[in-house]
């Protein structure tokens, strides 16, 4: 049940206090290292999903837990950025609200026994979102240079692939789930 893989998932989840307490103080040293751990979380669900296909140790938990620690870091940090004032509250609701709506509908469509495969805008939202926060985060001038402004712009990129992949994962759970149904009657 708790692989090496789950394991280094739940480590995913708990760098999220540490990420928050170091923004929440924030500064030019403890934004770095929030950015440093931030980079370190996000790539363990690289490594994560490496170990569990290349050993074979795919398992339901797994399944459940990688996604849920991918949504726990970002959102958190969205929400933080909202009470630093370094991201726009309707940017980070819609976002948030996303995720929400996706949640749900997995879990009504595995209700149904139908699969909802991530497709592959919910994917590169995901890494626009991870390469977004880094620089929002980096939210003093590194060497006279101010990264914010990019962080900023690829987070709007990032919204614009959840609004689409939201709207995608709508379609397909209706589609699938009609289907679903009119084979049963």
């Amino acid at each position: 049940m708790f692989n090496l893989a789950n394991k280094i998932t739940l480590l995913r989840i708990l760098m999220v206090p540490l990420v928050i307490l170091l923004l929440y103080f924030e500064g030019p040293v403890t934004c770095m290292l929030a950015a440093l751990a931030f980079i370190f979380a996000s790539i363990t669900d690289w490594v994560d999903g490496y170990i569990a296909r290349r050993g074979n140790m795919v398992t339901n938990m797994g399944k459940f837990l990688d996604p849920l620690a991918d949504k726990v870091l970002i959102c958190s940090v969205l929400i933080m950025f909202v009470k630093l004032d370094w991201a726009s509250a309707w940017v980070v609701i819609l976002m948030v609200c996303r995720e929400l709506v996706v949640t749900g509908l997995r879990a009504m469509a595995i209700d149904k026994n139908i699969a909802l495969a991530a497709d592959k805008f919910g994917k590169a939202k995901t890494v626009m979102q991870m390469l977004a926060v880094i620089p929002l985060m980096l939210h003093y001038p590194i060497f006279g240079a101010t990264l914010w402004p990019v962080g900023e712009y690829l987070l709007y990129l990032a919204l614009i692939l959840a609004l689409i992949s939201g709207v995608n994962y709508c379609y397909d759970f209706y589609r699938l789930a009609y289907r679903k149904s009119r084979t049963e009657d």
